[in-house]
């Protein structure tokens, strides 16, 4: 079907073509009965402000940018990055705000994308994910003066606000919990090293297996994935000194993990307990169920979309914690054996 045009409008209402374009646009110079008249034709014949031409006229995009550095098959493998997008997209579209949403492969093209997004105008503002510990992109968004929002810790080096969650905090509940349970050999399957995030909790474990004169703690990182999560849970469980809990930094290798235990004859918890670290329906589905450490993702991508509009209108907002993490236990943990 044929998009209707302000010379439809201009001709069923008998009037110019800039007659149209004022009234649409509530400028003077039309009367008040011909504004109604060319009002209701465009109602009725369904027309809608081209949100391109608004662009390049300086007017705003009605979009944000969300490009995600990670292999594709991420985001059909980890449930958190799907529950977050919902959240973003619950919330933007309420506001009539679409969400522009990129996966590439590294920062490199990442800043590519978003250079491109902002020198066409096709976005009113980005969201940075998977923040790294030293993470280029965001001079470049400063410089640049895109409206973004940090998903993660506050940054001394960056006026750039954020929206994150305590990890240390989480991390520290889940290690008092297995060492209250009787464990003295607790290890750490982590995500990506590069990831800051990562690097906090990995510091958030060790401190708190310390504060419990416990020996140092084994720690594995990995990219995330299933794969990675089967080859890390091998290697513990291979070794003398084999831990009696193993946290995991997601609910894709928590899940993996049963399967390893199976594997090599040890049962869950008797001879293991685990502990996923993002909890989803995934946590429930197997068995026995994964306790995990819990926070509502969707309502993370709704807080995130909040302020990332609070900035596109200009109110500067604050960085700003989201829900604390909360631990769910479940039957994949009990006392070693």
């Amino acid at each position: 079907m044929k998009r209707p045009t302000i010379s439809e409008i201009a001709a069923r209402a008998g009037v110019s073509i800039g007659a149209v374009s004022y009234a649409l646009n509530g400028r003077p110079g039309v009367s008040a009965e011909t504004r109604r008249r060319i009002l209701r034709i465009a109602d009725e014949i369904g027309w809608r402000p081209s949100v391109a031409a608004r662009s390049l006229s300086g007017s705003r995009a009605h979009s944000v940018g969300l490009v995600i550095a990670r292999p594709a098959d991420t985001l059909g493998a980890e449930p958190f990055f799907m529950r977050f997008i919902a959240g973003l997209e619950g919330q933007l579209s309420r506001q009539h705000i679409g969400l522009l949403l990129q996966v590439v492969d590294d920062h490199p093209a990442a800043i590519e994308a978003m250079r491109r997004c902002w020198a066409e105008r096709r976005v009113d503002g980005m969201i940075l994910t998977d923040l790294w510990t030293e993470d280029t992109r965001i001079p470049v968004v400063e410089q640049l003066g895109i409206p973004a929002v940090l998903v993660g810790g506050p940054r001394a080096e960056s006026r750039l606000p954020s929206v994150w969650t305590d990890d240390t905090e989480a991390v520290t509940a889940a290690v008092d919990y297995l060492v209250a349970l009787g464990h003295r050999r607790i290890a750490r399957v982590a995500g990506l090293p590069a990831l800051e995030h990562t690097q906090v909790r990995i510091s958030a474990f060790r401190a708190a297996v310390h504060a419990h004169d416990l020996p140092e703690p084994q720690v594995v990182e990995t990219d995330y994935t299933w794969e990675a999560g089967v080859r890390a849970t091998r290697t513990l469980l291979s070794r003398r000194d084999r831990p009696t809990a193993v946290m995991y930094d997601n609910d894709v290798m928590a899940a993996a993990a049963l399967n390893v235990a199976q594997e090599m004859s040890l049962a869950v918890p008797d001879d293991l307990s685990v502990v996923a670290g993002d909890d989803s329906q995934l946590c429930v589905l197997v068995r026995p169920a994964l306790t995990a450490l819990a926070r509502d993702i969707q309502a993370y991508g709704v807080h995130t979309a909040q302020v990332m509009m609070d900035v596109v209108d200009g109110r500067s907002p604050s960085s700003q914690p989201d829900q604390p993490t909360s631990l769910v236990v479940r039957a994949s943990t009990a006392g070693p054996g």
